[in-house]
């Protein structure tokens, strides 16, 4: 009497098909994971940014480069409105410096800005803080980002789906 050794087709069909179901599971909250790591790019950069307004402001008494007001007061950046940061990869980031009116030395407000790259996944994506820390981030209808779960707006930097903080 001769035992042959290995694995029947019906035991390798059956491994198969319990890998495919764990890969079905696993690969979207992979892909979430990865997708919420390139966040921190933003988060990071803008909470830089702001500082650096901040600093700007505690040395010139506003938030623009001249009393007239319009262009972010960023040092080391000739427009201000357009930082950037050294590890730029998943977003772009822009400045609005507002409010000239209620001080004739220069804008009182700012807002800053990092949008996704839509390239990178990230199309639709807002992430915004203004000079008194108010964060917040916006999902453009019909993103990338819409489609993939995230709420529409939300009073706060988004780490998790749908909109926890």
């Amino acid at each position: 009497m001769q035992h042959t050794k290995g694995f029947t087709l019906l035991e390798l069909m059956i491994t198969v098909v319990v890998i495919a179901i764990l890969a079905g599971i696993a690969l979207p909250s992979y892909n979430d994971y990865v997708l919420r790591a390139k966040f921190s790019e933003a988060t990071g950069n803008l909470a830089d940014l702001r500082v650096k307004m901040e600093q700007f402001y505690a040395d010139n008494r506003r938030y623009s480069t001249t009393a007239g007001g319009g262009v972010c007061g960023i040092p080391g950046v000739p427009d201000g409105n357009t930082p950037s940061a050294s590890d730029v990869r998943y977003f772009t980031y822009r400045c609005a410096s507002t409010n000239p009116a209620a001080n004739p030395a220069g804008d009182q407000a700012f807002t800053l800005f990092a949008d996704g790259v839509a390239a990178q996944g990230l199309g639709g994506l807002h992430f915004t803080v203004t000079e008194s820390n108010v964060k917040a981030t916006v999902i453009d209808g019909g993103s990338d980002m819409a489609g993939k779960g995230y709420a529409a707006n939300a009073a706060c930097w988004v780490r998790k789906k749908p909109s926890d903080c």
